[in-house]
């Protein structure tokens, strides 16, 4: 899940259960959003298996499709493609090993009931033009590495299937049925496993009944419900579910449904987020396990881009003033600053020595954000889009989802 879009939703996740949060809540979560701090919850695991009955075979999601077609990704590979004019973007924008796979604009919708019902709408790669295209149905979409296939999930959440998108033909290939309801997915760093969280209910649903106090206004806040998470193996034909519903620490307002889970940095474990306290690592049957000594200082909520591909560095946060931007790079083994570089937010490597970041557009504010390379050793900084406006829930509010070409 792109992570400004999980800060921004514990603003509006703060939930009291049995009792109203603090008049001044809201502030210091907003405080804590300038500065970039983290997390969510925790909870218990116990692991069933199923097997996923389908009436093709099941080839790796980065040879779905039609291996023939040279993509539009590849043919630019060694290119490095930017739109400054472009924001959302219209044309392929890609650099290093990775590009810009697709991205979604997100709008919130009001119930009769006063909840709320967030929906995203992607823009996807067009693997033949080079060029993003609206596919609206679809409410959840991760990309594999190679970007041949995506895996989607229909528009009601939580959903019982996951398709496997063709990225050349637009079709899905396949459906493979989970019996607990999904509400988000990511694939493993070999595109070889998908990871799904499970919720109870639609994990982008607030509720009014569930109401507190944002600036002084009642906004309704989304509930816990997250019941745990599926490893679905493209290779078994295999869906694993463990139970892992949402916790979090004694008298603290509920930050939401639970944060959606993540692969580490080799798709060996599972990387829980959890809010006011250290980061969970687990195996892919749920147990706790030790952090990955590289993987230490990783913060995926402050960092995005986490380790480098060679694992020698990590995307640290948020290092700038209160008029000025910056970012730092960590050494892994100690957590100390390796380098101060430009940008706001560090969102993935585009190579050993390059990452692609937000940063604030010439003459903007802190939410006039376009996409930037920037270069360890070095000042320059070199644009990728055009700006975002600041405006929540506009067309012009993208969200971008990188891929490795």
């Amino acid at each position: 899940m792109n992570v400004e879009q999980l800060v921004r939703a514990s603003l509006r996740e703060q939930a009291a259960d049995t009792a109203s949060a603090p008049t001044d809540f809201a502030d210091r979560v907003l405080a804590a959003r300038r500065r970039r701090t983290r997390r969510t919850v925790t909870g218990v695991a116990a692991a069933t298996v199923l097997v996923v009955a389908v009436a093709v075979g099941v080839p790796l999601a980065l040879n779905s499709g039609d291996v023939s077609t040279q993509l539009a990704s590849e043919a630019s590979r060694g290119q490095t493609l930017t739109h400054v004019d472009q924001s959302p973007p219209r044309d392929l924008i890609a650099v290093g090993d990775q590009a810009l796979a697709a991205y979604y604009t997100s709008r919130q919708a009001k119930q009769p009931n006063r909840d709320t019902i967030t929906t995203r709408t992607y823009s996807l790669l067009d693997q033949r033009t080079g060029r993003y295209e609206v596919d609206a149905r679809w409410s959840y979409l991760a990309v594999a590495p190679g970007m041949r296939t995506a895996a989607v999930l229909e528009r009601e959440l939580p959903a019982h299937r996951v398709g496997m998108l063709d990225l050349v033909t637009k079709k899905v290939t396949r459906w493979i049925p989970v019996e607990q309801g999904i509400g988000s997915l990511v694939f493993s760093p070999d595109g070889e496993k998908l990871l799904a969280t499970t919720y109870e209910k639609n994990p982008d649903r607030a509720y009014w009944s569930k109401r507190i106090p944002v600036n002084n206004t009642p906004e309704p806040q989304r509930v816990d419900s997250r019941t745990g998470f599926a490893v679905i193996d493209l290779t078994k034909d295999s869906v694993r579910w463990t139970s892992l519903p949402t916790q979090r620490p004694p008298d603290f307002p509920s930050m939401g449904s639970g944060r959606p889970l993540l692969f580490n940095a080799d798709g060996t474990l599972v990387y829980e987020i959890v809010d006011m306290e250290p980061v969970n690592y687990r195996d892919l049957q749920g147990k706790k396990v030790p952090t990955p000594p590289k993987e230490k200082h990783v913060d995926l909520m402050s960092g995005p881009a986490g380790l480098s591909p060679n694992g020698e560095l990590v995307a640290g946060g948020f290092a700038g003033g209160m008029r000025t931007t910056a970012t730092e790079v960590l050494d892994p083994g100690t957590g100390e600053r390796v380098a101060k570089l430009k940008g706001q937010e560090l969102l993935a490597w585009a190579d050993d020595k390059r990452l692609i970041a937000w940063d604030i557009a010439p003459g903007g504010g802190e939410y006039d954000n376009r996409l930037v390379l920037i270069t360890l050793g070095s000042d320059k900084v070199v644009s990728l889009s055009g700006a975002r406006t600041p405006k929540d829930y506009s067309p012009g509010r993208w969200e971008p989802i990188f891929a490795r070409r």
